[in-house]
Order: C-alpha cells, then sequence, then structure tokens
C-alpha cells in the first residue's frame, strides 16, 4: 500500500472516515464526511456505496451506511450526531469516485450537527497518522 494522504485541514475517526467542519446557514456547523485515502487503498476497488436519505438522523459512533468493493463490504460510521442534510448521489452512480478522489469528488454526506454535539472526540491529522501507522 501507498502512503496515505492526511490532509491537515481535516478532522478524523478511528473508523477511517474524514470530516470537514464548515458553517451552516443557521449557524450550526455542517460536517462534510467522506472515507480517508487508506480506508479506501485498503479497500480496494470501491463498487457500491449506500448512504442514508437526506432528513434521517445520525448518531456519533453509529452505522449509517455501507461501503462495498471487490474485497469486502465495510460499515460507515457517523463522525458526529445530527441530521442528513445532502448526500453525493454522484459517488452512489459512480462509487470508484472513493478510490479517486476521496477528499473531493468522492465525499459522501453533510451532516448538520445537533446542538451540544462533541466535534472535539474527531481526530486531529498527526493522531489519525499515529494510529494508522500502528496498523
Amino acid at each position: 500500500m501507498t502512503e496515505s494522504k492526511i490532509p491537515d485541514d481535516l478532522k478524523y475517526t478511528s473508523e477511517h472516515e474524514w470530516a470537514r467542519i464548515g458553517d451552516g446557514a443557521d449557524g450550526r456547523p455542517v460536517v462534510r464526511v467522506g472515507v480517508t485515502d487508506y480506508a479506501q487503498q485498503s479497500l480496494g476497488d470501491v463498487v457500491y456505496v449506500q448512504l442514508p436519505d437526506v432528513g434521517t438522523t445520525v448518531s456519533a459512533g453509529e452505522v449509517l451506511g455501507e461501503i462495498e468493493s471487490t474485497k469486502s463490504v465495510s460499515d460507515l460510521f457517523a463522525p458526529v450526531t445530527g441530521t442528513v442534510v445532502a448526500r453525493n448521489d454522484g459517488v452512489q452512480d459512480t462509487p470508484e469516485l472513493a478510490n479517486t478522489d476521496p477528499y473531493g469528488d468522492g465525499w459522501l454526506l453533510e451532516i448538520v450537527v445537533a446542538d451540544g454535539d462533541a466535534l472535539s472526540d474527531l481526530l486531529d491529522a498527526p493522531t489519525y497518522a499515529a494510529q494508522i501507522a500502528g496498523n
């Protein structure tokens, strides 16, 4: 496996999802979520992505969908608690985007963060890098 890209401006989960935190229209954070470069390399060729519908409430750490590759099927976990406000239908139509552009066009969904959710539970880039170095 080649060395994984780990952008410094993102947050990460121990389940290998990334989170880009932005500002929502109502002042609450919106988190764009995808799988990390490490995850897509580990999975191999992604052939199917199943995501929740817009409007679905998700809880941090709980399964929200799945990603299937030629090697295996893996659960996708919510990095934060909140409501799904967008999903990338493009990655459902063209699942290989999770491999070719995991931090760009391969994003999966956006979640408006629930009041009081602990964004501080997410990992910074150095901590995530140390975690995958141990794998």
